[in-house]
């Protein structure tokens, strides 16, 4: 590997075990929905609560964190380090899972959701720490790549997390859950609790750097240096996070209403094709990684052809196990074809990246609306694919040059979180005067936004003396 002086894989292997637990949790909760609302005997509206509760954590948490730096007069991350920062959010996730013992005893629907409440609070801590550590750990020009590359662990957590907390809590009972008891959630999650501590004593004794080498941006305005906010491009970046979230999300929670209501499938027949959403993202992230494994470029185009088709055996072989046909699926084979050849021609650079896979992704929005029947679904659901580079490309540019500020940049960019809510009921609102196929709609302005902030962000970044372009030079 050329660059493993530059890139410290030694630091960033332990490090992305993190990002690995953030898809496991959060797509867990798609099994505890329907656990809870069969054992608390709750309504569609109030089961949803779940995915309320850990979500707004990450508003909260990045909320909380400003709070404390605002009192002490210090940022938090600075003071107390990124590695010790990263343990800590660990530790507060532990005790989030410890709750799960006493609510299932106490048969505590409210206990529950506090329990899942502060496991996402230490999400945001860790996220605010892990995004921009990932890519201090080596070139600024391979940042993007790495992040992308934690993202594609994020989401093999995403596809095996709830395949395994539904065998520990379900086993072999019957399908519907019906004779599943609320306990059976108090060993799964108390054996998270455990590994969430084993692996902050790992990350403690681990070569992670706490206070990591981090790139200030060429200003003259001394008024930038007061506050993560003065820099234009996390601003213009917070909007980009919360529409990005929101047209990731968005995307996917419509489409079971459409392919329902539109197009006739019954619901146990749709699980596949959501399935396939989020396969998607991890589709796209493996194929966006691999210029931070190498800098030779015939490797690299070598790689950007297997790791998608791994990724996307990876998606078949799952079906495969629930009995699935898999027949529907090949042709998406030659769409992820398009991924590959946008990937290539954004040579790397995380604005140019964003700008043509908002475009992208505008055309299978607008192809989606104006289609029917399987073409629509694997437009819309090919989403993922363009969606799937696209946090760590944000991410990326809008902390560039932030330095000292960079850790309070990150809980600013967090806390846009939000928008995957937010978007997702603005559309559901719009759909009920336009239909949800044209509600899209919403989808294609978040698009457009990103695509403006990718043009801006590169000329901002540039005045501050802050270049994605790389040399060229040997194998690269």
């Amino acid at each position: 590997m050329e660059q493993q002086s530059q890139t410290k894989w030694a630091q960033f292997i332990p490090l992305v075990t993190v990002f690995f637990f953030w898809g496991f949790v959060a797509a867990s909760n798609d099994i505890l929905i329907p656990v809870f609302k069969h054992a608390f005997d709750l309504s569609q509206s109030q089961s949803q609560l779940v995915s309320l509760a850990f979500y707004i954590a990450y508003t909260v948490g990045s909320l909380i964190y400003m709070g404390i730096s605002m009192l002490i007069k210090k940022d938090v991350v600075n003071t107390i380090g990124y590695k010790n920062s990263l343990a800590l959010g660990l530790v507060i996730s532990a005790v989030g899972t410890l709750l799960f013992y006493p609510a299932a005893n106490l048969g505590s629907f409210p206990l529950m959701l506090s329990g899942l409440f502060i496991v996402a609070l230490g999400f945001s801590l860790q996220q605010t720490v892990a995004n921009p550590l990932a890519i201090a750990l080596g070139p600024i020009t391979t940042g993007s790549q790495r992040l992308t590359l934690a993202g594609g662990i994020n989401n093999f957590g995403t596809t095996i997390g709830p395949l395994i907390v539904s065998f520990a809590i379900f086993g072999s009972i019957s399908e519907d859950g019906a004779n599943v008891s609320i306990e059976s959630v108090k060993i799964p999650y108390l054996i998270l609790g455990a590994a969430f501590i084993l692996v902050a004593i790992f990350l403690k004794m681990s070569s992670l750097p706490d206070k990591p080498t981090l790139i200030e941006a060429k200003i003259d305005d001394d008024g930038l240096k007061g506050s993560a906010l003065k820099y234009p491009q996390l601003v213009l970046g917070m909007i980009a996070i919360f529409v990005y979230v929101g047209v990731e999300v968005s995307t996917a929670s419509n489409l079971p209403a459409y392919m329902e209501k539109d197009l006739g499938f019954k619901i146990k027949d749709i699980a596949p094709y959501i399935s396939l959403y989020w396969a998607s993202m991890m589709i796209g992230r493996w194929t966006g990684a691999v210029e931070a494994f190498t800098d030779n470029v015939n490797k690299q185009k070598v790689l950007r052809f297997i790791a998608p088709y791994l990724a996307f055996g990876i998606f078949l072989g799952v079906n495969a196990m629930f009995n699935h046909d898999l027949a529907p699926f090949y042709v998406y084979g030659l769409i992820i074809l398009v991924l590959i050849i946008a990937d290539m021609a954004s040579k790397g650079n995380p604005a140019r990246m964003l700008l043509i896979f908002s475009f992208v992704g505008i055309t299978a929005l607008i192809i989606g609306m104006f289609t029917t029947g399987m073409v629509s679904v694997y437009a819309f659901t090919s989403v993922g694919l363009f969606c799937s580079t696209l946090w760590p490309c944000i991410f990326t540019l809008a902390v560039s040059g932030l330095g000292k500020h960079t850790s309070q940049g990150s809980s600013f960019l967090i806390m846009m979180i939000m928008g995957g809510g937010v978007i997702s009921w603005l559309q559901g609102y719009v759909s009920e005067f336009t239909g949800i196929q044209y509600s899209y709609i919403i989808g294609i302005l978040c698009f457009a936004y990103l695509a403006y902030y990718a043009w801006t962000v590169s000329g901002i970044l540039r005045k501050q003396g802050i270049s994605f372009d790389k040399k060229i030079s040997g194998g690269h």
